[in-house]
């Protein structure tokens, strides 16, 4: 295994180690604990937890993504393959790969995966092979079944059903290491809802930072889940991949305590790298004449719901509102070719500027 606490092992590194575990027994190597595994960075040492053979053609093993300093919510999953021996018939791959309980199935286009395939990426699916081909006898082929038994369950934790992957999760790695925090990991799994969106020809796009964004926008405007984006703390980078698509045109919508902070110019939402929320508010009040006693007030407040309740009282709530989302499309034009309709809400979902346009058929349309 790797060796800290900061970097781990990919799905795809462990269902590579299970498959040359099985594949070993069959070929009468006893007492399998631990394989070696050809990674594109470097070799690992994969511990296997269990490995049985079944017949003298089939065996399976399973093998657990060990903890790394990561919010990962495949760590500690059991991860299961089994390979079967059989003849080859005609010119065919050396090894079949296919999945099992608990790996998802692809439904929409756009992804890596052709629909109606399991979602076992490329790498994974190159390291399987690259890894077991040598070790295959001459005139067989190995099949190759992935499972993950928990996997359908923990799928409801990830953006797979958003995704279109259905029935389980992905089996995933770019490198067969996987980093803590890595945010080119998380990047490339949000940024496939726009491959998705684009590939099922979905217009009027709306971004939203996150699930309770998603929630509210589902709630309040005339559209569906495939229309949804979520940009996660990374709005520069999505926009940016938009950008890069042809999308130029789509609504950002969401709580006035995330948006707000792009009307400072930060494109990483993220609370550790920058929060200019109470500054910016005041900003904007100062703007639009609150007087100083005032400022003050919403510069001691604790959240932008506070200063939301102070402006209110003020009746200035709505020019301030207006004044931020204005900022936030003047700000994104800086960076970025997009014309957007930006939509402030609370936590409520009730709108908190008014220059934008509503209209019948989605609830929102152009900006003013």
């Amino acid at each position: 295994m790797t060796n800290d606490n900061y970097t781990g092992v990919t799905t795809g590194t462990v269902a590579t180690a299970c498959s040359l575990a099985a594949l070993d027994a069959i070929l009468d190597t006893p007492d399998i604990a631990c394989v070696k595994v050809e990674t594109p960075n470097k070799t690992l040492d994969i511990i296997i937890d269990e490995c049985k053979i079944l017949s003298s053609t089939e065996a399976y093993a399973v093998a657990h993504k060990n903890p790394y300093n990561d919010p990962d919510v495949t760590v500690d999953l059991a991860i299961v393959s089994t390979v079967e021996l059989m003849d080859k018939t005609h010119e065919e791959s050396s090894v079949i790969i296919t999945g099992g309980e608990g790996v998802g199935k692809i439904t929409k286009p756009g992804l890596q995966i052709p629909v109606g395939e399991y979602a076992i990426n490329p790498v994974p699916r190159r390291m399987i092979l690259e890894n077991l081909k040598d070790k295959i006898p001459d005139g067989k082929i190995a099949r190759v079944t992935i499972s993950i038994p928990e996997g359908e369950k923990i799928a409801k934790k990830t953006m797979n059903p958003k995704l279109g992957i259905v029935g389980g999760i992905s089996v995933l790695g770019t490198t067969g290491i996987a980093r803590s925090m890595s945010s080119d990991a998380y990047k490339n799994s949000i940024v496939t809802q726009l491959d998705v969106a684009l590939a099922s020809n979905i217009d009027d796009l709306v971004f939203v930072p996150g699930n309770i964004g998603e929630k509210l926008a589902l709630k309040k405007l005339n559209v569906t889940k495939e229309q949804i984006i979520q940009t996660g703390n990374y709005v520069g980078f999505m926009f940016e991949e938009a950008e890069k698509r042809g999308i130029t045109s789509f609504t950002f919508f969401g709580h006035i305590g995330k948006l707000i902070k792009v009307a400072g110019g930060i494109f990483n939402t993220k609370h550790a790298v920058a929060d200019g929320r109470r500054e910016i508010m005041v900003a904007h009040a100062a703007l639009c004449g609150a007087s100083q006693k005032d400022i003050q007030r919403l510069f001691d407040s604790k959240t932008t719901d506070d200063m939301m309740d102070i402006l209110e009282e003020l009746n200035i709530s709505i020019e301030v509102s207006n004044s931020i989302a204005d900022t936030i499309r003047q700000r994104c034009l800086q960076h970025f070719d997009l014309d957007l309709n930006v939509v402030l809400v609370d936590m409520e979902g009730n709108y908190l500027n008014d220059n934008f346009k509503i209209d019948s058929k989605n609830g929102y349309s152009s900006v003013l």
